[in-house]
């Protein structure tokens, strides 16, 4: 059996629609597609078709009429296109009517302007499944990070990297490796948050008194500075990386593989995975965008679905 693989088409002003488009000529997966986006968008695309719509507010157009996909839309009717599509997917993940979904890129703040006020897949999709906990792991390759923290100010990242965060989302990595990579004894390692991991607290205590002992209770190494971490790993050293803020673990990734990287949510009770670049509004609709990021994230998700051997 094929596996069943919802995908979304993200902010209809951006390149999600094109990406799909390109990364579904000529593909490989052995997967049917159930895609889900305005109906203006779903046109030529390999599969079944799920549309979503914003309903008109205005008297010119009918009760029910999509409003008209224009890159100058307002970020508000954006926003809830966007909305709309996840929350089909999710819909159809839970109703066990596919056996993964792959999300395309949306814009946080139209999300927030439609009045969802999350911030980013991770977190909202761990609500629609049911308040499940949720992490982030980006991938290219053999190279996997998980991410502590995500859409969050620097700031606030040091008393939300606590060792009881850190140990909770390294043992959500080892169930999903084991799960979804086949890998029963993953080797983790927990990236220092301070320069030279804190040099013996000369730079910052965090390491010591925070990372040292999750990484211990997870049986992990570290925790062992940015500036190394990613490269031992990258030599195969590491099965994944747990990182504790946003733009150390998403750097490592998109200089490792830019164009390739995958965004996989740990903590579902379903697969998803994305893209790692957003919507790219100054090159949309100019054929330029790159698919190949996309094109990875529908094989992983696809191959995800036939090791989990999950009935329709």
């Amino acid at each position: 059996m094929s596996p069943r693989i919802a995908v979304t088409l993200g902010d209809p002003r951006g390149i999600g629609a094109e990406v799909v488009r390109e990364a579904t000529r000529n593909a490989a997966h052995g997967s049917e597609y159930v895609f889900i986006g305005p109906k203006q968008l779903l046109a030529d695309l390999p599969g079944e078709h799920v549309a979503v719509g914003e309903p008109a507010t205005s008297p010119k157009r009918g009760a029910g009429e999509p409003v008209p996909l224009t890159l100058d839309m307002s970020p508000k009717a954006a926003g809830r296109l966007s909305a709309a599509q996840v929350e089909r997917a999710v819909e159809l993940a839970l109703a066990g009517d596919v056996h993964a979904i792959v999300t395309g890129p949306i814009e946080k703040r139209a999300l927030h302007l439609a009045g969802y006020e999350y911030p980013g897949h991770t977190e909202w999709l761990g609500q629609l499944a049911g308040g499940v906990e949720t992490a982030m792991m980006l991938m290219t390759g053999t190279l996997r990070v998980v991410l502590v923290t995500t859409h969050v100010p620097l700031s606030a990242v040091p008393a939300m990297v606590t060792t009881e965060n850190v140990v909770r989302i390294g043992e959500m990595t080892r169930q999903a490796l084991d799960r979804w990579w086949g890998i029963p004894a993953a080797r983790l390692a927990v990236c220092a948050l301070n320069p030279h991991a804190g040099e013996g607290g000369l730079f910052g205590s965090e390491d010591e008194t925070v990372l040292s002992p999750a990484a211990r209770q997870l049986g992990a190494t570290g925790p062992i500075p940015a500036d190394t971490v990613f490269v031992r790993a990258l030599n195969g050293e590491f099965d994944a990386v747990i990182t504790p803020y946003h733009d150390v673990g998403m750097t490592a990734v998109k200089v490792a593989g830019f164009g390739s990287g995958v965004n996989v949510t740990l903590g579902l009770p379903f697969i998803r995975t994305a893209p790692d670049h957003g919507t790219a509004f100054d090159i949309a609709g100019k054929g330029v965008a790159d698919a190949g990021s996309m094109r990875e994230a529908m094989s992983l998700a696809a191959a995800f679905a036939k090791r989990a051997k999950l009935p329709v």
